[in-house]
């Protein structure tokens, strides 16, 4: 049964502090987390289960030491367990699907038990989808056809004393592997808490391992682009006397094929919140809300209504393509609290404070990114890591990502001995991680940004800040690197007064370093556009290849980097190199990483539909 939208609107009881939007990040993994961090709207009563007064429940701590694959999967919960709690008062006899089918027996691991670890042993454990109720959510195929241009579904994922993190439901049913549900459970939840009671945002990615054909016409999902699925999660937790761990902990998980994290963020805020005060008729009303929608067309600007909200959103042409706000098509001046660029990182809170404690070092991290280094992402929560991925990788536009990212990284992931082993790590792998074992494991990786900025550590008596988290401290780590370019100290200067100021200031200051990195980054490839216009066909060849009825020759001519070197010295580059040898190594450096051959596949790609386009008018007339 479907509900106006106007029953429903978030009680001064039911309104939460955001955590995500409010944290300043001041603490950073290895400082000491600042009391601003805090979203604790009730008194310290104590809590059950032996909590600690005062502290939230570090529910995955322990968790979180076992590797994936030492873990056993879980068994099926009761299918009453918190639904008037969780999903609203719905009254159901339903299960949302079926049961999944038992994993591949592990081996067990040796382990002392406390009482923050799920109750059943690691051995009887086996994860299935927990029962939930979704007789009242209808929907038709059609609604569910418009509903996948955008999204692929809802998940609702709950902490079970029992069985750990645990999906209750995925709305509309939508089919998935064991594996694909372990990734969205333990994803959907940060590693550890900075804050008693509160909200929080975060995103994540992973594989999509359904093989086209490999799915029937019902159980069909939307293909993804580029093989992995994005979760955009709004995780709460607060005091529930009815627990046996005296708090309820609940996250809200838009999963999409589309890399869009400024929307999917600001559109998981606002169903968060309205999810945990009126259950699982906003999930409903969110996805008939977005079938509704315009398609999401490539270069289109849209105005949105989501759940009371009006969303005024520009699609990028598009993934690789730079969305600035100077050149954005919105009628009027951009304002990132109205107008949403969907490819770039959130912006706010302002993002120039993740790497407050690195700022001039900046310049030699975007050079990583540019060469496809490898780097590991250090923060205290998956709200830094994510945001901090987001913006890394937007700083690469218009040159297309050559390797993974992932925003949020778990050691539950089904990559993890993939992305993490004692092999040099993979080229252009962004990893953002907020659990101390990766500062271990990952010791070996040549660069490490840790978010943040140091907070003074306490002296005398005086206690740490409720949240302090161990790992590196905050900063740029690098063992390899040396910078080949010179750093505009006129930006850097901005950067550290708009740290000082307020959030105007930082924001702005925030905005002009994007527009000076993604500049620098076209300087990048501008002299080798210049090289690749003379391998263009000339118009005579083109002609001739029209007289013999071929296409075959419509194609850029063989890449010669001797050639291009030579273009190089002879023209120059804009950008400032701190010597002519410097630019030279810099860019024999760049001709040899994935990035630039993926630069060129697409530079190739372009050039051919354009020729093939020309002929095929040509030859109709």
């Amino acid at each position: 049964m479907r509900r106006s939208l106007a029953e429903f609107h978030l009680k001064d009881e039911h309104e939460e502090e955001d955590i995500g939007t409010s944290s300043p990040y001041l603490h950073s993994a290895g400082s000491q987390a600042s009391s601003t961090s805090l979203a604790s709207s009730t008194p310290h009563n104590g809590m059950h289960d032996g909590a600690q007064i005062g502290m939230a429940p570090r529910f995955t701590d322990s968790l979180n030491m076992l590797p994936r694959n030492f873990r056993g999967s879980t068994s099926s919960l009761n299918t009453s367990l918190s639904t008037s709690r969780n999903l609203g008062s719905v009254a159901v006899s339903s299960s949302s699907t079926t049961s999944l089918p038992p994993g591949r027996p592990r081996p067990s691991l040796q382990i002392s038990r406390t009482h923050i670890l799920p109750r059943r042993s690691v051995d009887e454990r086996r994860r299935v989808r927990k029962p939930a109720p979704v007789s009242d959510l209808l929907f038709e195929p059609d609604v569910a056809k418009k509903l996948g241009r955008w999204i692929l579904g809802i998940a609702v994922v709950e902490f079970d004393i029992d069985e750990g993190p645990i999906i209750s439901g995925i709305y509309p049913p939508l089919e998935t592997l064991p594996d694909e549900e372990e990734n969205i459970a333990f994803s959907a939840f940060p590693d550890s808490l900075q804050f008693d009671q509160g909200s929080q945002g975060h995103s994540f990615r992973f594989r999509d391992m359904l093989t086209p054909g490999s799915q029937t016409p019902v159980e069909r999902r939307p293909e993804t682009s580029d093989g992995y699925i994005y979760g955009f999660a709004h995780f709460t937790q607060r005091r529930d006397a009815t627990s046996k761990r005296g708090y309820q902990q609940v996250s809200v998980v838009i999963l999409t094929q589309h890399q869009y994290p400024a929307l999917f963020s600001s559109i998981a805020s606002i169903l968060g919140p309205m999810f945990q005060c009126h259950g699982l008729p906003m999930l409903e009303s969110a996805c008939h809300t977005i079938a509704g929608w315009s398609d999401p067309t490539p270069g289109t600007t849209l105005e949105l209504g989501f759940l009371g909200s009006a969303i005024h959103v520009e699609i990028p042409h598009s993934i690789d393509t730079q969305q600035l706000a100077a050149t954005s098509s919105f009628n009027e001046k951009y304002d990132p609290r109205l107008h949403i660029l969907a490819s770039a990182a959130p912006f706010q809170p302002p993002p120039i404070l993740l790497f407050e404690a690195c700022l001039p070092n900046l310049w030699s991290i975007w050079e990583c990114l540019v060469l496809c280094e490898p780097i590991l992402v250090f923060g205290s929560s998956p709200a830094q890591t994510s945001q901090a991925i987001w913006w890394l990788r937007d700083l690469l536009r218009p040159i297309p990502v050559a390797g993974d990212l992932r925003p949020y990284f778990t050691m539950q992931d089904g990559d993890h001995a993939f992305l993490v082993n004692k092999l040099p790590p993979k080229p252009g792998l962004l990893l953002g991680v907020t659990n101390p074992f990766f500062e271990k494991s990952c010791a070996h990786w040549p660069h490490v940004l840790s978010l943040g900025r140091t907070v003074p550590t306490p002296t005398g008596n005086a206690s740490p800040a409720l949240g302090a988290t161990t790992g590196p401290s905050p900063g740029w780590k690098t063992k390899t690197h040396k910078r080949y370019i010179s750093k505009d100290r006129a930006i850097l200067k901005q950067l550290e007064l708009a740290c000082r100021g307020n959030d105007g200031d930082r924001l702005a200051a925030s905005l002009a370093l994007r527009r000076h990195f993604c500049s620098r980054t076209t300087q990048i490839i501008t002299p080798l556009a210049r090289y690749l216009n003379s391998l263009i066909p000339t118009p005579d060849e083109v002609k001739r290849a029209r007289g013999r009825m071929s296409t075959d020759t419509l194609r850029l001519k063989p890449f010669s980097t001797a050639n291009f070197m030579a273009a190089l010295k002879t023209h120059g580059s804009t950008l400032p190199f701190k010597s002519s040898s410097k630019r030279t190594e810099f860019y024999e450096r760049w001709l040899r990483s994935p990035a630039f051959g993926a630069w060129l596949v697409q530079q190739e790609n372009i050039v051919k539909t354009i020729l093939h386009e020309s002929y095929r008018k040509e030859s109709v007339t």
